[in-house]
């Protein structure tokens, strides 16, 4: 039984259909992403698995029970809005929202130690969150959700406003607790983060699930068809080459997906003619190409363009 299952959920604001007919499943002891770029829809459809919202139509099941305010106990949840109370100490913060979870006072206070100590942060107990730093802010919320020891984990963009040291932290955490049979549910629009950590994805446009699946199936699905090239020299060579599109060009790099009619080897000619090759692979497609191909680049606004990489 799934621990989470989304099934044709719909829900529309005044003009703007926020989410259109979408389903999909979270298991146990998994990491399941919802990605897609900002606006999509995911952050909506996390509410509604979490009874903040109500939708229009379809239904949502956690742990097999409709969702309901007895299902909100059975979750973990951190929101992208951040909500820790600014003129609470961090301990007293942290043994409040714990304790709503409906720990006793003495677990609560082994708990917040345990996961201040985790992460090297245990002289924060006294400081007013007021006094914190996004970042320090950021894991003070990941402690409350994680600390009651909840079957299922939803983060809502939980890398946002980390720095790269503290985000490794955060996702091996993250996967420490997958790894202890946990359902772990996260939203992002950094597909990167993605491709490292999960294991089922759904992806998200506009409101529709575009993709929907586990991770490695759907990424085999669109075959070796994209070339990975670092190279030292001129990156102009690239826009004589017929029937490619280029994602994330650097001044050293390069994603190249094949459109029909050009091969790796036309590449590899043209890299050799023009420039210095460091490295050229033929691998799958990023989670970003998929979903430019999915859509359709000529359907992506420019904020999603600009988002992807997308030229």
């Amino acid at each position: 039984m799934s621990d989470i299952s989304v099934r044709q959920i719909s829900k529309k604001f005044e003009n703007h259909q926020a989410v259109d007919n979408v389903s999909f499943e979270a298991v146990s002891g998994r990491i399941f992403g919802l990605l897609g770029p900002n606006g999509a829809g995911k952050t909506t459809t996390i509410r509604m698995i979490n009874n903040i919202l109500y939708p229009d139509s379809g239904e949502i099941l956690v742990k097999g029970e409709k969702v309901g305010p007895n299902t909100q106990s059975l979750v973990g949840y951190m929101p992208e809005e951040r909500g820790l109370y600014k003129k609470m100490k961090v301990g007293e913060q942290l043994l409040y929202l714990i304790r709503l979870k409906g720990l006793s006072h003495k677990d609560a206070v082994a708990a917040a130690k345990y996961w201040l100590e985790r992460f090297d942060a245990y002289e924060w107990k006294d400081k007013m969150i007021s006094e914190l730093s996004k970042g320090m802010s950021q894991k003070i919320q990941f402690i409350a959700t994680i600390a009651h020891d909840p079957g299922i984990l939803i983060f809502d963009e939980p890398f946002s406003g980390l720095d790269p040291i503290n985000s490794e932290l955060l996702k091996n955490i993250i996967i420490e607790l997958k790894d202890n049979g946990k359902t772990i549910f996260f939203s992002t629009h950094r597909m990167e983060q993605v491709e490292q950590m999960c294991d089922d994805i759904c992806l998200f446009n506009r409101g529709k699930a575009i993709l929907n699946g586990e991770l490695r199936g759907i990424k085999k699905s669109f075959g070796e068809n994209t070339v990975e090239l670092d190279f030292h020299g001129d990156g102009s060579f690239l826009d004589a080459i017929p029937n490619i599109r280029i994602n994330n060009k650097a001044s050293n790099h390069a994603e190249i997906r094949l459109l029909e009619g050009t091969t790796h080897r036309d590449v590899l000619e043209a890299a050799m003619a023009a420039v210095d090759i460091t490295r050229f692979e033929l691998v799958e497609p990023s989670l970003n190409e998929i979903f430019i191909s999915t859509v359709g680049v000529d359907n992506l606004n420019a904020e999603e363009k600009a988002a992807l990489g997308a030229k």
